[in-house]
């Protein structure tokens, strides 16, 4: 939906269904009690989340139409996709698997290229159209630096290939969309600063270079195109387990030039084990499961910080010199506090700040996916759940 600090969706992630007819029939369950509830009288958006069956299945015509008159009959738009998860990702062990494939392959450039065909199908006129996606490939699946630096190039060279996707696009349609590189503990590409450094020290002049020998662009109309088509997904529940403040990156990308594509607007577990030390490591235990990573960053007395790759390991580990944990678990936004444990809502309210005071995108997204592997207790109706999480938002933006 529209507000003033731009359009305001929720990710349909939440929504089970890597067959195209089984999200669809997701979403027909459950767009129209939400849009009632936000949105009665003005347009709905929606942001989609695609598997790669789905998107081979929503690239025929017939079901592409369908689901555009679907659309237009519910008042509903789509401005943004989430193509970061390729497979499977409920009822399914996840884990390192959401980045597989990744941006080394074939399958993950063809997936990504293929979601743009269909999001510039469905884009209003007059709004640009995003995709977000992994942060290049899992860091530990690379055991040497120069095969992670192979792994970077041939990341690059593919994320280049989708460029030319978008400029073929945006000329054929007149359509501006965007890829939103979305930084993830653990990923190759792992906080905002890793992110910087990548797109200012190596993307832009590789391609810089590549655009002046594919289209014969000059330098500047280069570099202002892969602005353009190529931009920062900010995770705020990511940029909070990694404690990077967001006026910090906010004011380091615009004085590069760099764009944020989207936020998409989530939260972390926060633990502070300065007392209850060990009723509080015991707590944190009902939130180790099975089907998504759970990357900790722990700070320490002497204000290092020491990372596990799932909640797991960090249980295992020796705790006596930590002062906070921040695991990576979408937890609903509306809560601030869950007996012992603490949520990053404050880092939420705080991006949103910086956001309203000086605008830095056009897209908001509600990511929030995990309601189904949460403790008992803090299950709801997953309906109920999305307005909930909406409704605290549009109260932040206020």
């Amino acid at each position: 939906m529209q507000t003033p600090h731009g359009h305001l969706t929720y990710c349909s992630n939440i929504h089970p269904g890597e067959q195209w007819e089984n999200h669809f029939q997701a979403l027909r369950d459950n767009l129209p009690y939400i849009k009632s509830k936000l949105s009665p009288n003005e347009p709905f958006a929606l942001g989609l989340r695609l598997a790669n069956d789905a998107s081979i299945e929503l690239s025929e015509p017939e079901k592409l139409t369908e689901f555009k008159e679907w659309l237009t009959a519910n008042d509903i738009y789509v401005f943004t996709m989430n193509g970061f998860p390729y497979g499977g990702f409920h009822a399914t062990r996840v884990k390192d698997n959401v980045h597989t494939p990744d941006w080394t392959t074939d399958n993950r450039t063809e997936y990504t290229k293929r979601l743009f065909r269909i999001l510039a199908q469905l884009l209003p006129a007059n709004i640009e159209g995003g995709v977000s996606t992994s942060p290049l490939s899992y860091r530990y699946w690379w055991q040497t630096e120069e095969e992670k630096q192979q792994a970077i190039k041939t990341a690059t060279e593919n994320i280049l290939n989708v460029v030319e996707e978008l400029i073929a696009l945006r000329q054929a349609t007149g359509k501006t969309m965007h890829l939103d590189i979305e930084p993830e503990p653990d990923g190759i590409l792992e906080n905002g600063q890793e992110f910087i450094e990548w797109y200012a020290d190596y993307f832009l002049p590789k391609g810089i270079a590549h655009l002046q020998e594919s289209h014969n662009f000059t330098p500047e109309e280069a570099k202002e195109t892969l602005l353009t088509h190529i931009q920062l997904c900010y995770d705020v529940c990511h940029f909070a387990v990694s404690y990077e403040e967001p006026q910090v990156i906010v004011d380091q990308l615009k004085e590069l030039g760099i764009r944020v594509g989207k936020i998409q607007i989530s939260s972390a577990i926060k633990m502070t084990l300065n007392d209850q030390r060990a009723e509080k490591l015991a707590a944190i235990r009902s939130f180790d499961e099975p089907v998504y990573l759970h990357q900790v960053v722990a700070k320490t007395e002497e204000g290092t910080f020491q990372k596990f790759p799932d909640l797991a390991e960090a249980l295992q580990a020796d705790a006596s010199t930590h002062n906070e944990w921040r695991i990576h678990f979408h937890v609903p936004l509306f809560i601030d506090s869950y007996g012992l444990l603490d949520s990053t809502q404050t880092e939420i309210v705080k991006t949103l700040a910086v956001h309203k005071a000086t605008p830095f995108t056009q897209h908001l997204e509600v990511e929030t996916y995990t309601w189904g592997v949460l403790p008992t207790a803090m299950q709801k109706p997953i309906g109920e759940s999305i307005v909930r999480e909406m409704e605290w938002v549009k109260e932040q933006l206020k």
